[in-house]
């Protein structure tokens, strides 16, 4: 590797990573600033890929959507990017659908649909009391949230507000941020209106025992106070691969495939190990989630110094699986209406306690439900202990990451398909082909298996391809990070950026964020780290200059 002595070194491809060096590169343009990516693509956990054949659809294998009415950052990011970009590069968005009245709920065996849950709640095959009954999932946990901290529910109030009040307040004298979600909910919720939250609300990690100071403000972002949620055109991947051809364009160099094995600070510079070689650097960033740094730490001493803060969120796996086929089998599945007809079943997603637990109706990219041709499900979201279930027919987890390959290895009976790829500028942009992330057979099988019963029919179509990701694998170790019960996130957060006095060290990333499991997040932490980063080195130009 040719670049032996760097000023600053970027370790890490995702949002923060690509971020921080356009940021750094716009304000220091002579300085010599790489980005190190361990993987073959820019993105992190943003991995948006066509499928085959249908050029007008993208799978989002990472991250898919954005809160457009909260999320002030990315909204921000994206109208910055947009001024800079051609007119036919733009980043797009559309309204991305979730519950829709008519989609299918399949709990404890029985079929219904969304709008049964307040119009028909004697079908709900929970035994829930008289309060919980005749709502939501989402609806049940928000009317906890506000007994646990009364008046926190206010439309009025900003994110901000909230996460003051959390940080704050009690319950029964102790301080949130020492208690944990799940042991809250317990306290003012049935056991079955909580397992009732968790099948119908599509996710097992949410509502699991992790710090509720941080935990109820996060829940009312994301599903309590009117969401507004945003998918993109282009696929999410559009936003961070612009950003780092923006840095290179400046000057700054990106080395993919380039993987960090430890580091050591030695005469006021860092020695990297990449691939075996040593780089000089002045500076270090880590833009990096926990289990990355943990994977560092027994070769980087100076991370060993601060495992405390590096420990004090938890990675929560994620798993994604894309399927294709020939039409919209799915719309067959709709109901009836007494006034209005047929409805199908055409966008936002199906619930079940099932493995699959979550299935969404991919649109087209301009947001429009697929009504005819070739289409495409995300035939299951999962998350938490769920993922489990899926180890059995897949490649082993964290085995490929130790062997130096960024991908999962395939099993013997991989889902072959019709591996034609679609060919587009999109898709070369995008850099990851589908094919690179293919689902293993059995998998494919169980899959259909479990559609099949959601959905109360006795055949679907074949399935043309399919395409997965599971974010538990290193060095992600999950698709999200949770703070910890006992943890004062907001000093955390302004700690870990810059962890070491008189050492040029900083990290950043959604796990140790306000946005755990959203760009956002991200985001957020780059602009903390960068503030320090710049201040500092300014106090450090004041000094040089005083002593020439």
């Amino acid at each position: 590797m040719e670049d032996k002595k760097i000023d600053i070194a970027i370790v890490g491809g995702g949002v923060s990573g690509v971020y921080s060096a356009w940021k750094l590169k716009a304000k220091y343009p002579n300085k010599k600033i790489v980005l190190f990516e361990g993987s073959d693509h820019i993105g992190g956990r943003l991995l948006s890929v066509i499928p085959p054949g249908i050029p007008n659809m993208v799978a989002e294998l990472g991250g898919m959507r954005i809160l457009e009415n909260t999320q002030k950052l990315i909204v921000k990011l994206i109208a910055d990017l947009n001024q800079l970009l051609p007119k036919d590069e733009q980043i797009e968005l559309y309204d991305f659908p979730v519950d829709q009245p008519q989609n299918i709920a399949y709990l404890r065996g029985e079929h219904l649909r969304l709008f049964d849950f307040t119009n028909d709640p004697d079908k709900v095959p929970y035994k829930l009391s008289f309060l919980e009954k005749a709502n939501t999932s989402g609806t049940i946990i928000v009317n906890a949230i506000e007994q646990l901290v009364p008046g926190i529910t206010n439309t009025d109030l900003s994110e901000q507000d909230r996460l003051k009040m959390c940080q704050k307040a009690t319950f029964e004298g102790t301080p949130l941020y020492k208690l944990g979600f799940w042991n809250l909910l317990y306290r003012v919720i049935s056991g079955e209106a909580y397992q009732f939250s968790i099948d119908s609300g599509g996710y097992n990690s949410t509502l699991v025992n992790w710090n509720a100071a941080d935990a109820i403000p996060w829940y009312l972002s994301d599903f309590g106070i009117k969401p507004v949620y945003k998918g993109f055109k282009n696929g999410f991947q559009q936003v961070p691969i612009s950003l780092a051809n923006f840095f290179e364009e400046a000057g700054g160099i990106i080395k993919l495939n380039a993987k960090l094995e430890g580091f050591e600070s030695k005469n006021n510079l860092f020695e990297l190990n990449i691939d075996g070689q040593i780089i000089e650097a002045t500076q270090l960033i880590l833009a990096m989630p926990r289990r990355s740094l943990d994977l560092l730490t027994n070769t980087s001493p100076k991370l060993q110094e601060i495992q405390s803060l590096i420990g004090s969120v938890t990675p929560r796996p994620l798993f994604k699986v894309f399927t294709t086929y020939s039409s919209p089998w799915w719309r067959n599945a709709g109901y009836t209406d007494a006034t209005e007809g047929y409805i199908p079943l055409q966008s936002g997603r199906t619930v079940t306690d099932l493995p699959i637990r979550q299935t969404y109706y991919w649109p087209k990219n301009d947001g429009q439900p697929s009504q005819s041709g070739e289409s495409m499900l995300l035939a299951s979201y999962d998350d938490g202990s769920n993922i489990g279930f899926w180890d059995g027919l897949r490649p082993q987890r964290k085995k490929a990451w130790k062997k130096g390959i960024s991908h999962a290895e395939l099993l013997d009976d991989p889902f072959i398909g019709e591996y034609s790829e679609t060919e587009s500028l999109l898709s070369t942009a995008l850099n990851q082909t589908w094919h690179q992330y293919k689902a293993p057979r059995k998998m494919v099988e169980e899959l259909s298996r479990q559609l099949k019963q959601i959905h109360d029919v006795d055949y679907t179509p074949a399935v043309k391809n399919a395409s997965f990701r599971d974010w538990g694998e290193d060095p992600f170790g999950g698709g999200w990070n949770s703070w910890n019960i006992g943890v004062k996130s907001w000093e955390v957060k302004e700690k870990i950026v810059h962890p070491i006095d008189n050492c040029s060290l900083y990290i950043c990333g959604e796990a140790y964020s306000d946005g755990q499991g959203w760009v956002e997040g991200a985001l957020q932490t780059a602009d903390i780290m960068l503030t320090k980063f710049i201040a500092i080195e300014s106090q450090a130009s004041v000094k040089q200059e005083a002593t020439l």
